[in-house]
């Protein structure tokens, strides 16, 4: 009920948007942690940290009132940032194979290109659902514990299974909610114009 009476302004400079705008530059930081000093450490407690502030930014926006246009935009971005340089940071030290470095983009490149059909409709993106969250939630968990399965001993034997274990639910679950989102767009495109926004 209270995300109903969340009112979403076009307001730029918010508390939960600069969160996210901070969150956005612990991706190229990322990459640097893992490729160049290969100091995995660091980068694990980059990625907690950034799933904590997705956590925040959205919580700080219901309990403030300070949901925003731009806020909707940046937090599912950060999210696709972080996934993408994690496989292409893992891809390239060899700890995850290149065919789940690539189909995973893949998909919101399907994905984006259906924005001109919604823009047709009103729309700039849709609503995210529950499964596109999951799914985010199971890939955000699968790429620390790979990259910690990336040792030796019994913690990282262990890190390795549940990293895979994630992974697979994961990339299972996020072209799943894809094809979702593909079809909310088709129903869309289906209504006339004048009834695709209330």
């Amino acid at each position: 009920m209270a995300e109903e009476q969340l009112v979403v302004t076009d307001r730029i400079l918010t508390l939960p948007n600069i969160v996210s705008i901070v969150r956005l530059f612990g991706v190229p930081l990322f990459l640097w942690l893992v490729l160049v000093p290969e100091e995995d450490g660091w980068a694990l407690v980059l990625l907690m940290v950034a799933g904590i502030t997705d956590w925040l930014d959205g919580l700080l926006a219901r309990s403030l009132n300070q949901a925003s246009k731009l806020g909707q935009i940046l937090d599912p971005v950060a999210d696709r940032l972080y996934i993408l340089a994690v496989v292409i940071g893992l891809a390239l030290r060899d700890i995850i194979p290149w065919w789940l470095a690539v189909i995973l983009p893949i998909r919101d490149v399907l994905l984006f290109s259906l924005v001109p059909f919604l823009r047709t409709r009103g729309y700039s993106a849709l609503p995210v659902h529950f499964l596109g969250k999951a799914a985010t939630a199971a890939l955000l968990y699968a790429f620390p514990l790979l990259l910690l399965g990336d040792s030796e001993g019994q913690l990282a034997r262990l890190a390795d299974v549940f990293g895979w274990a994630f992974a697979i639910w994961g990339t299972g679950l996020y072209w799943w909610a894809g094809i979702l989102y593909a079809y909310q767009v088709v129903q869309l495109m289906r209504m006339p114009r004048w009834s695709g926004r209330r």
